[in-house]
């Protein structure tokens, strides 16, 4: 993904306010042997990209007012307290030979073919939506994808049990036994996979 953005001379709260009042988001730009870069973005482009999951996991293409192209990473994003406006952004230099450490997110799938679900009435809680992984800049995905289609009722779904995109590994936080999520039967589920068990021998 492409994102505009214009070097900001100017520095300090004040000079911020006064952007946030002309519609622009105060920004910086760190890491690599470069000096830490101050940028301004529109206000409107970045609200609608931040909205979009792919600018939160993927490198983007910082396209800066009178300079080359630059590959960067989304850190941070402050937001206002109650008002939908971006206050700050951070971004991070991305080199292409150096690992990189962040979070993805996780897309989980089949859950309605599920043994849990279609046949349980089963309740699937996730514990986590995302994952830290270190990898290449090239071999970061956008997402991980979670299938679900084997789970059984009162089942889970642990790490070790989802396959990595290759070049890519998790940074561990507890072990391989961490649960991503749980399929949990309600009362109202139990009864409704009972009567199915009644009812199949008469049909």
């Amino acid at each position: 993904m492409k994102f505009t953005a214009t070097a900001r001379s100017v520095q300090g709260s004040s000079a911020s306010r006064r952007l946030r009042r002309a519609g622009r988001v105060p920004a910086i730009v760190y890491g690599g042997t470069a000096a830490p870069l101050n940028i301004e973005l529109d206000h409107n482009e970045i609200y609608h990209a931040l909205r979009k999951e792919e600018f939160h996991a993927s490198i983007l293409q910082m396209q800066l007012e009178g300079a080359k192209d630059e590959q960067v990473l989304l850190r941070s994003v402050q937001w206002h307290a109650y008002k939908p406006q971006v206050l700050h952004v951070d971004f991070q230099r991305v080199d292409a030979n150096q690992a990189l450490r962040t979070k993805v997110p996780l897309h989980f799938v089949n859950a309605e073919i599920s043994p849990a679900v279609k046949l349980s009435g089963a309740i699937i809680s996730h514990v986590t939506t995302e994952l830290e992984i270190t990898c290449l800049p090239s071999a970061l995905p956008q997402f991980i994808e979670v299938n679900l289609a084997d789970v059984l009722a009162g089942g889970s779904v642990h790490l070790a049990d989802i396959k990595l995109p290759m070049g890519v590994t998790y940074v561990p936080h507890g072990g391989e036994d961490n649960p991503l999520l749980a399929a949990a039967v309600t009362k109202g589920g139990a009864a409704a996979a009972d009567d199915a068990e009644e009812a199949a021998p008469a049909a």
